[in-house]
């Protein structure tokens, strides 16, 4: 009851952001590709410039499924970094634990890669982690706890099971899937990272 709850807030999010979170929201996606609620099918009005750009703030943030508080924080510090504040902003995200276990095809969506971390199913460089927001560094190797690797969800990922329905292994990971093991092999570059995302209205919003 509980998944299929969340699988419908999940696909009403999708509808109203116009993006699919998740495999069965692209489903839904492509039965009713418009808004939810009864005007759904009806013509908008031109959004403001704010609604813009808070639609695409809030797409990011739904993309690695993170609360606002989050997002200011990887926000202010991609400022403080060298080079372009939104760029710097997705690739502070992909970095997150989370998201890498999920780009990795460990889990098939982003809620399934956070409860591999916090049932300390996940470890890096030998020692378990459970925040899913730990920054992943270059060099390190996530891998499946070996007491873990037996479980069916996992076994499952192993086959590449996830595959048919996640984006292709982005080349800052090297994965090894039938060990259930990736390492970060250097930072993603912006043009790498399989988020929609038009950063710079993200960043816009935030300098408001």
């Amino acid at each position: 009851m509980a998944n299929t709850l969340r699988a419908r807030r999940q696909a009403r999010l999708s509808r109203s952001l116009g993006i699919a979170l998740t495999p069965k929201a692209a489903k839904y996606l492509e039965r009713r590709p418009y808004g939810p609620g009864e005007h759904g099918r009806a013509r908008k009005k031109q959004d403001s410039d704010y609604a813009v750009r808070l639609r695409e703030k809030q797409r990011l943030r739904a993309q690695y499924g993170i609360r606002e508080a989050q997002m200011t924080r990887a926000f202010e510090e991609a400022k403080r970094t060298k080079g372009l504040t939104g760029e710097n902003l997705v690739e502070l995200l992909e970095m997150r634990l989370d998201a890498l276990v999920l780009r990795a095809g460990f889990a098939r969506t982003t809620a399934q890669a956070r409860q591999l971390v916090v049932h300390r199913h996940i470890m890096v460089d030998g020692a378990r982690v459970d925040r899913p927001s730990y920054r992943v560094a270059e060099g390190q190797l996530i891998h499946v706890h070996q007491r873990s690797e037996t479980m069916v969800p996992l076994q499952v990922a192993a086959a590449g099971a996830h595959r048919d329905v996640l984006p292709m292994v982005p080349p800052y990971l090297d994965v090894k899937l039938e060990s259930l093991q990736a390492r970060l092999v250097r930072r993603p570059k912006r043009s790498e990272v399989p988020v929609t995302c038009e950063e710079q209205l993200v960043v816009e919003f935030y300098s408001r």
